[in-house]
C-alpha cells in the first residue's frame, strides 16, 4: 500500500488532531470547508460521484490490499495526497465501533436554495430531523429515486456529521444539500418556483398514490418525535398519509420519506432499474 508518512498537509500529530476535529466539530468543518468520510467503501462512493478530495489518510495493513491499492490508484491519478497514519491512530479518532482505518478529506459542496428551486427537480425538505441514520437514509433514497436535492431545515442534524455521511453510503455527494433555518420560508420560495409542496402526516392525509406527486414536488418530512408543526403543514399544498395495517401509528422518518420519494418516481414513470 502506497502512502507518505507526512507530506504537504503538515506533521503527523497535527494531521491527527485536525482529523479528530473535523470528525467531531461542526464549526471546524465549516471553517475549513471540508468534511471527513471514513471507510474504503464510502470513499469509493465519493470517487464514483466525483467528489473533490483533499487528501486520503490510511493506516497501512488494515485493508484488503488489492481493493485498497485499486482505490489508491484512483486517488493518485487525481493527484490527491495519500498520508500514512501510525498504527492505532484510526482507533483513537474513528467514529465507528470497528475503525475503518481509511479516511478521506473532501470539500464541502455549496448549494443555494434559489438555484435548487430554479432547477425544478423533485426534492426532500427535512424539518427537525435529528437522527443521523434517518437523515442518511433519506439522502440515499433521494438519490436513488431521482431527487435533485435535500433541504435540511429548522434544527435538523448537520448533514456533514460522520454518522449521516456513513448512513448515506456516499449519496451525500449524489444530490445537492441545502441548509436553511426557517422551513416556512423554504416552502414559500419553492411555491414561488412552481413546486407542489407535500407534507407527510400520520393521519387524515390522502394516500400517496391518490396525490399528484409528479413534476416539481417537494416532499416535507417532520421530526421523528413531533412530526410537522401546524405552520409548516399550512405552508404546503396537500398532506399525504401512508396507509398502514395493524396497530402501527407511523413509519420512522427515513422509511416514510423513502416510500414517498419512490411513489413520486413511479408517477414520473422513470425506469429505476
Amino acid at each position: 500500500m502506497r502512502a507518505t508518512p507526512a507530506g504537504p498537509l503538515g506533521p503527523r500529530n497535527a494531521q491527527v488532531k485536525r482529523l479528530r476535529s473535523l470528525l467531531n466539530d461542526r464549526a471546524a468543518r465549516r471553517a475549513d470547508g471540508v468534511f471527513i468520510a471514513e471507510g474504503l467503501r464510502l470513499i469509493e462512493g465519493l470517487l464514483d460521484r466525483n467528489a473533490p478530495l483533499v487528501a486520503i489518510y490510511v493506516e497501512p495493513g488494515a485493508h484488503d490490499p488489492r481493493r485498497a491499492d485499486a482505490l489508491l490508484d484512483r486517488v493518485e491519478a487525481l493527484d490527491v495526497p495519500v498520508i500514512e497514519l501510525e498504527p492505532g491512530v484510526a482507533a483513537r479518532i474513528s467514529s465507528t465501533v470497528t475503525p475503518q482505518a481509511m479516511f478521506a478529506e473532501a470539500m464541502l459542496p455549496e448549494a443555494a436554495l434559489a438555484d435548487v428551486a430554479a432547477a425544478g427537480a423533485p426534492l426532500m425538505v427535512l424539518v427537525g430531523i435529528q437522527d443521523p441514520g434517518n437523515a442518511g437514509t433519506i439522502m440515499r433514497s433521494a438519490e436513488a429515486a431521482g431527487c435533485g436535492a435535500v433541504v435540511f431545515a429548522a434544527d435538523s442534524v448537520d448533514p456533514w456529521n460522520a454518522k449521516v455521511i456513513r448512513a448515506s453510503a456516499g449519496a451525500i455527494w449524489g444530490v445537492a444539500v441545502v441548509e436553511e433555518k426557517d422551513p416556512v420560508q423554504v416552502l414559500e420560495v419553492l411555491g414561488d418556483a412552481g413546486y407542489t409542496r407535500v407534507s407527510t402526516v400520520a393521519r387524515d392525509g390522502v394516500a400517496p398514490d391518490a396525490a399528484n406527486l409528479s413534476g416539481s414536488v417537494a416532499i416535507v418530512v417532520g421530526s421523528e418525535a413531533h412530526g410537522l408543526g401546524a405552520d409548516v403543514i399550512a405552508a404546503t399544498d396537500l398532506a399525504v398519509t401512508i396507509p398502514m395495517h395493524g396497530a402501527v401509528e407511523s413509519l420512522n422518518a427515513g422509511m416514510a420519506a423513502t416510500v414517498l420519494a419512490f411513489e413520486a418516481a413511479r408517477q414520473r414513470s422513470w425506469d429505476l432499474a
